[in-house]
């Protein structure tokens, strides 16, 4: 009977789970989790679903903005095509865009603007990718290294400020009127915007960076490769750019001259023969090809400045 009485008693004062003291922080086997639960069940959204109505409403700004940025333009292109019809300017002279665009399709259809155009790239192309490949590593030299800018600095301000068009007569008397002539003149072209914003982006460098890399131990070579190049990359291409648009322009001048294709020869054989229509057609083409190899040098800056904060 005592032991009975102990054991009851032993058992009645032992707290059960349910009743024991628990404090902040306490975790019991009855508070986990059941294993068998469906964690699908009890899994959260992770943000409210996009609404049919949201995806409107992106599409109807995506499509205001791109009216808005256009709207110059298409203004542009009505004038051009009224303007000529109502007598307001003479027809022989600015024919309707419908007829420039007819010409245009023509000259398609009929090969000869894929020959010209692709005599104008290739020139365009060459001289380009020459200046990038010879420019841009002299601009850095120039711009990192001052005895180098303090020897060649009067030479370039001499030649800067010399028009690359008045030049060309120089450059057909030396080379001919061969390609070479031709792709020279436009690498003449390219090379100063290319170099004078190379030299620009390295002499304006955060001068903490330098310090703070410096204080960090790196050397020179290190210091150039980490900080310097890709501080001045976004100058750089802003050069590039310049030069993109400049190494077709300057093109048509020297196809101008003993040239037998190419855009700036179609152009100038359609003034001479009074083919009005095939000459707008010409200047649409150079317009297009400008404006999209721009587009293709702003996207090579965003893949190559992805570090940049915008």
């Amino acid at each position: 009977m005592a032991d009975n009485k102990g054991t009851a008693l032993a058992t009645e004062s032992t707290p059960s789970p349910e009743k024991s003291e628990q404090f902040p922080g306490d975790v019991h086997w009855y508070d986990l989790p059941d294993d068998d639960a469906d964690p699908e069940e009890e899994a959260e959204p992770e943000g409210p679903p996009v609404s049919g109505d949201t995806r409107l409403r992106r599409v109807i700004r995506k499509v205001t903005s791109l009216g808005r940025r256009s709207a110059a333009v298409a203004l542009l292109l009505v004038v051009w095509e009224t303007f000529p019809r109502l007598g307001v300017v003479d027809r022989v002279f600015l024919p309707p865009l419908s007829e420039v665009v007819g010409a245009w399709y023509e000259l398609a259809l009929k090969g000869e603007l894929g020959e010209h155009v692709g005599a104008s790239l290739g020139r365009s192309l060459a001289g380009f990718a020459l200046a990038i490949v010879t420019v841009i590593p002299l601009g850095l030299l120039i711009g990192w290294y001052k005895p180098v800018a303090d020897f060649l600095t009067p030479l370039l301000e001499l030649f800067r400020n010399t028009s690359a068009v008045a030049l060309l007569p120089v450059f057909t008397l030396i080379l001919g009127l061969g390609e070479t002539a031709k792709i020279t003149f436009v690498l003449y072209a390219c090379a100063w915007p290319i170099l004078l914003n190379t030299i620009s982006g390295v002499k304006t460098v955060d001068a903490l960076l330098i310090k703070s890399a410096r204080s960090m131990g790196l050397g020179p070579l290190r210091l150039f490769q980490k900080v310097i190049l890709p501080a001045a990359v976004p100058t750089i291409f802003t050069g590039v750019r310049l030069a993109g648009a400049y190494s077709i322009l300057v093109l048509l001048f020297a196809e101008m001259v003993g040239a037998k294709a190419g855009l700036g020869y179609l152009i100038n054989a359609a003034q001479f023969n009074f083919r009005i229509p095939d000459m707008y057609a010409g200047i649409i083409t150079i317009s297009l090809l400008g404006l999209l190899f721009n587009q293709l040098l702003v996207t090579l800056e965003r893949r190559f400045s992805t570090w940049r904060i915008t």
